[in-house]
């Protein structure tokens, strides 16, 4: 038997009551229990007799008497006015340690693509989401619309267009809920009937989702000016870049490439996915605009805060040529779970009143600072290493000497740094090129396979699955960690590659 309070006077209060046993014992071993196993913790405020007798379908004598006893033996108070409560005294059980096999994390946190939480911009955000939430009509608290609040979709609108070169109306734009959702919308609407090309190097994150989507994926070699358009294939449904910044080796596509790729699309009748993952954070370089602005209709801009803001409010969006954007909205469906309607409320009037605008520009400061507080102590300790890819995002890579990757990372981990590979970012079936400042070229730097230095040959000195290297956040760690962290870093190295 149930019972729940129900007059506003005490908790709902769930109680499985025995068949066997008088009444009275049976209600008091269920409080008991209630309250030794923690449902019930100290103060809590029990239902008045009536009320709980009503529920159990028991006498209020019966109640009444249970609840007597138990405040003589000390489980209980009761006090005029205050009603019947646990007693404070009444301790809760400890909590049993769950065992868990995963190691602990590490002390710093140089992980890419995770700004610091503590950074995220609270008392602005909370001013912002009392203006929308006042502002906002009552049918924002109903079911919501797939292709998100209208609010959020004229925001992004005019601040993509002012700041990105964007070329698209808000009735192109779909939110959604980060760029991994974008690209299991778009490989849904897309379907698995061709290939996608791929940047040879890119989060594997993304490649496993498309390949549970059943999308194969080509990889299309890079090097400083980016991805090398010229070698996407005829038959690919679809290029996934990021123009603004290759991840993760650096750099913007060059503007031959940007006109290169876009006239693939045209005349294989493909279309660009533009990851613009981090284009707000840009040091030593003008601003670069999105390809998404030299042809809207061959181009699929995705976006989103987890960069700039935080990874928790899960808000992105796709900038859509016309013809996707309904069997995107179909695709997504009609009852959207994702992105809460009241943080694109927020988002909106953040965005519209310039507040997004000074976060950025603070934290563009900030990570510019950091990055030079990075690059001038591994030029102080560690000179053999590398630093590329540095004028904008937030993170670097770190070239190291051929074959030296695993102990980099053994090294660094030993001394409580958590940092990442450069090998896990390649595409499987990738073939590096050659730089073009390699002393090995001897041809004016055209890539021929047939040649000595061929790249994919085992005795190259970068070895066949290409370059060593680290890939190193300096976003996360706050500010008091953040020196600690460089030092055991270039610790790290020193021991590795025995400098």
């Amino acid at each position: 038997m149930t019972g729940s309070g129900n007059d506003g006077l005490g908790v709902d209060l769930h109680l499985e009551l025995s068949a066997a046993g008088g009444r009275r014992a049976v209600l008091i071993a269920a409080l008991r229990e209630a309250v030794r196993g923690g449902r019930l913790a100290p103060g809590t405020r029990l239902p008045p007799y009536r009320s709980l007798a009503a529920d159990l379908g028991i006498a209020r004598n019966t109640v009444a008497d249970a609840y007597a006893e138990l405040v003589a033996e000390g489980w209980l108070t009761s006090r005029q006015g205050s009603g019947t409560r646990v007693a404070d005294r009444v301790a809760a059980p400890a909590p049993r340690p769950v065992r868990t096999t995963a190691p602990p994390p590490l002390p710093y946190d140089l992980v890419q693509g995770k700004p610091d939480p503590a950074a995220f911009p609270r008392a602005a955000w909370l001013a912002a989401g009392r203006r929308a939430l006042t502002a906002a009509p009552h049918e924002a608290f109903g079911i919501g619309d797939p292709h998100g609040r209208t609010e959020l979709r004229l925001a992004l609108a005019e601040y993509l267009a002012r700041v990105r070169g964007v070329r698209t109306t808000p009735d192109r734009i779909v939110v959604c809920s980060g760029a991994a959702h974008a690209l299991r919308l778009l490989a849904r609407v897309l379907g698995p009937a061709g290939p996608w090309a791929v940047e040879a190097y890119g989060l594997p994150f993304h490649r496993g989702l498309l390949a549970e989507a059943g999308v194969t994926t080509l990889p299309v070699a890079v090097d400083e000016d980016g991805a090398r358009v010229a070698e996407i294939p005829d038959h690919a449904r679809a290029i996934l870049l990021t123009p603004a910044h290759q991840f993760p080796t650096g750099g913007p596509l060059h503007p031959e490439r940007r006109a290169g790729v876009l006239e693939w699309a045209r005349a294989c009748g493909g279309l660009v996915i533009e990851d613009d993952y981090d284009g707000e954070f840009r040091y030593d370089r003008r601003p670069v605009g999105a390809v998404q602005g030299l042809d809207p209709e061959r181009t699929v801009l995705i976006g989103s805060v987890s960069k700039s803001l935080s990874p928790a409010l899960r808000i992105g969006w796709m900038c859509l040529p016309s013809a996707l954007v309904d069997p995107v909205v179909a695709a997504k469906g009609r009852r959207e779970p994702h992105a809460s309607a009241t943080d694109q409320l927020t988002l909106a009037d953040f965005l519209a009143s310039g507040g997004y605008d000074q976060h950025v520009r603070r934290m563009r400061q900030r990570h510019r600072g950091r990055r030079d507080r990075l690059t001038a102590l591994l030029a102080e300790r560690v000179p053999a290493v590398r630093v590329t890819g540095i004028a904008a995002g937030l993170h670097a890579v770190l070239e190291l000497p051929a074959g030296t990757e695993r102990a980099a990372l053994a090294a660094t981990a030993r001394r409580g740094v958590a940092v990442e590979g450069l090998a896990p970012y390649r595409h499987p079936d990738a073939k590096d090129p050659v730089r073009p400042d390699d002393p090995r070229r001897q041809d004016g730097g055209q890539d021929d396979p047939n040649r000595p230095d061929d790249p994919n040959r085992p005795d190259r000195p970068d070895g066949p699955d290409g370059p060593d290297g680290l890939v190193v956040g300096y976003a996360t760690p706050p500010e008091r960690l953040y020196p600690r962290a460089l030092e055991a870093l270039c610790d790290g190295l020193s021991e590795a590659l025995g400098s």
